[in-house]
């Protein structure tokens, strides 16, 4: 069987390991169903790359694991139920967890969580956006059920750990539904990140979020975007949300939070996971699609900036490496990503 360059690795290891990442050889896919088959031309680093990488069994695998949730690249087959592309579109998607990644030169992924890419942006500012698109996308107006419409004039959101991946997408999209927004950042460069993005306030998140929230007028906000370790900022939370609002979160707390400090206010809390739909295979997966379609729609028309900041080339077991070192610096504004896998 034909096969196609992958980086992967045989152990989850620590990124200084040498062997945190190898070039490997897998076998090229076969497409079927809903399938298409991507050549693959660029790919982004999340945080769950670097959980994934590190985490898990010591002991060496048979096969090669291959990471990887964020890709743009060409469709270059696809099966017989396929009805949304055809042969030669340039797609973009954050894949699915139960399924081998995108650090490879070709991969399957179900059209229905894939649309097509926005043909103003190259591989690279492509490539940043898919996961971090669909989880501030789902955040805001699945989550915490903000209408899109723009109506929000009246009504303010907190997002904690603005500078990251999500939160700047999500207070693009946040400020084009009218919201007034409220981001946190610490450093002066990810202050004038966020500050570019369109927060029109930011607080920083090593210092009391109540005391700096107050000074900005507001005595209680409408919704709480956290994207920071959720016991870190519990109490902040639950003191600045305002009586009825929302809070959604999308990491997963060190320790447990006493959801009771929520009551009296009749707050509503829920959990933001990108890859439910497709872990799940749930009726409405396709959602995912017409989430990116628009996102790809809003690039096109210029409502939104890219956010990737850093890029590699080519895509090899050393820039991957370099990628999530950057990313497990948590000094990351924006994103990063590695591109082609010849160097061009």
């Amino acid at each position: 069987m034909k096969q196609v360059k992958a980086v992967g690795f045989y152990r989850h290891l620590p990124i200084t390991d040498n062997n945190s990442f190898e070039d490997v050889l897998i076998d090229t896919p076969e497409a079927s169903g809903h399938d298409i088959l991507v050549e693959v031309a660029g790919v982004s680093v999340n945080p769950v790359d670097t959980f994934v990488r590190k985490g898990g069994r010591k002991n060496k695998l048979v096969k090669p694991k291959i990471i990887g949730w964020d890709a743009v690249g060409t469709v270059i087959a696809k099966g017989d139920n396929v009805s949304l592309f055809n042969i030669g579109d340039r797609v973009w998607y954050a894949g699915d967890f139960t399924r081998s990644g995108s650090n490879a030169q070709q991969q399957l992924v179900d059209e229905r969580i894939a649309s097509l890419a926005p043909h103003n942006l190259d591989d690279s500012q492509a490539a940043a956006i898919p996961l971090v698109g669909l989880t501030a996308y789902e955040s805001l107006f699945e989550k915490l059920n903000i209408s899109r419409s723009g109506d929000n004039t009246q009504k303010t959101i907190l997002i904690i750990n603005g500078s990251g991946g999500v939160g700047s997408i999500a207070i693009q999209l946040a400020k084009l539904a009218g919201l007034t927004v409220i981001a946190t950042a610490s450093k002066s460069e990810s202050v004038a990140w966020v500050k570019k993005l369109g927060a029109s306030d930011v607080v920083n998140h090593y210092e009391d979020l109540i005391t700096q929230v107050h000074k900005t007028g507001h005595q209680y906000v409408d919704y709480i975007l956290n994207l920071n370790n959720l016991d870190a900022h519990w109490f902040e939370i639950a003191e600045l949300i305002k009586p009825d609002g929302q809070v959604v979160a999308t990491t997963e707390n060190h320790r447990l939070i006493d959801l009771q400090q929520l009551t009296k206010k009749r707050v509503t809390f829920s959990w933001e996971w990108m890859y439910s739909k497709s872990y799940y295979q749930t009726e409405n997966m396709i959602s995912q699609h017409d989430i990116l379609k628009h996102l790809a729609k809003l690039y096109e028309e210029e409502k939104l900036q890219p956010i990737a900041t850093k890029t590699y080339h080519p895509i090899n077991a050393d820039n991957m490496k370099k990628a999530h070192a950057d990313v497990e610096s948590g000094h990351m504004i924006g994103k990063v990503t590695v591109v082609s896998w010849d160097g061009k």
